[in-house]
């Protein structure tokens, strides 16, 4: 960061504090800035990988009471964040030189000598001190490429960096929620997965990645859960999933039948009357166990078609289709085909 940004960037509305904002109130509004702009939170977004880069630079300044005392100095010195210029002959207001001149003893008054500040490296024409070289001997800083910018006696804090990791849940685990303790870089870490996690779902454990340097706040650790499949059951929120085979005379006549639950106990479920292959029926409470109460069982039927069949089963369902020829069940088919 150089000189100059610490007279165009106003680190405080960066932050969304007022000028006389306590050390608390600026932490507490970084870090709720830092975790609504985060890179991990909006994965390719530009806007807020630059937005996440400005709210560190400003609670870098800020945070730092030895910078921060100097940023405000220099802040009120240019008006509030407008650029240096060097000020024209007449009666108006005094720019840059008029500031310095008067401070180093140059002449303020119309006609006077003024003294020249290059915003230029200290490897400028003539050798001429920079902008930051000035500033940065006022406050007792030294010159170098951080400029007066740099954190005086010390590295400016740092964020630690993310750390990921990953760990493995069987199915019924998943469902009921797990304490697992993960290995990560020489240390345990003990946590919590909620009921209902799904496969692939990413947990993000705060302050729990790597350290942050010269006071800056720790890193996170972000943990994919990967799931077991089961057989029968899928996770789908905080419901369960699974599919039910009927036989045609169910489907179609209608009746009870008994499906699994995860907790290894049947449940009796009613098929009304000409349920279609596909329909998903709902048993309720048998589902994943949440903090709002627990999910449902969902159950789709299947209609089970038999591979074989006997000489008497052939001759009823013969019977059947000629019972109801005529009956034309792909008809909406055809019609929203030829929409």
């Amino acid at each position: 960061m150089t000189g100059q940004d610490w007279i165009e960037k106003d680190f405080y509305a960066a932050l969304g504090v007022p000028k006389d904002a306590d050390d608390a109130a600026i932490k507490k509004a970084y870090r709720k800035l830092a975790r609504t702009w985060h890179p991990d939170q909006n994965p390719g977004d530009e806007k807020a990988e630059s937005r996440f880069k400005e709210i560190g630079e400003a609670y870098a300044v800020l945070s730092d009471s030895e910078q921060r005392q100097q940023y405000d100095a220099i802040r009120a010195m240019a008006g509030g964040g407008a650029r240096f210029s060097a000020g024209g002959p007449g009666g108006g207001a005094g720019g840059f030189e008029d500031v310095f001149g008067g401070m180093f003893g140059g002449a303020g008054g119309t006609g006077g000598s003024r003294v020249r500040y290059s915003s230029g490296g200290a490897g400028g024409p003539g050798g001429a001190a920079g902008f930051e070289d000035i500033l940065a001997g006022m406050f007792g800083g030294g010159g170098g490429p951080a400029g007066f910018g740099a954190r005086q006696g010390g590295p400016r804090p740092q964020a630690g960096a993310d750390i990921h990791a990953g760990t493995t849940l069987p199915f019924r685990q998943a469902v009921t929620g797990s304490t697992v303790t993960l290995g990560v870089e020489g240390r345990n870490v003990t946590t919590r997965i909620p009921p209902g996690v799904r496969d692939g779902q990413k947990i993000r454990l705060r302050g729990k990645g790597r350290p942050g340097t010269a006071g800056g706040p720790p890193g996170d650790l972000v943990v994919t859960v990967h799931v077991t499949p089961h057989p029968v059951f899928t996770i789908d929120g905080t419901n369960l999933r699974m599919v039910a085979p009927v036989t045609f005379a169910e489907a179609a006549l209608g009746g009870t039948i008994e499906v699994p639950t995860l907790d290894g106990a049947t449940v009796r479920l009613k098929v009304p009357a000409g349920t279609p292959s596909g329909r998903t029926l709902r048993v309720k409470g048998r589902g994943v166990p949440a903090a709002k109460g627990t999910g449902d069982l969902l159950v789709t039927v299947q209609v089970a078609v038999p591979q074989k069949l006997s000489k008497a089963a052939r001759e009823a369902v013969e019977t059947f289709a000629a019972e109801t020829d005529g009956t034309d069940v792909r008809g909406d088919l055809l019609r929203q085909a030829a929409e």
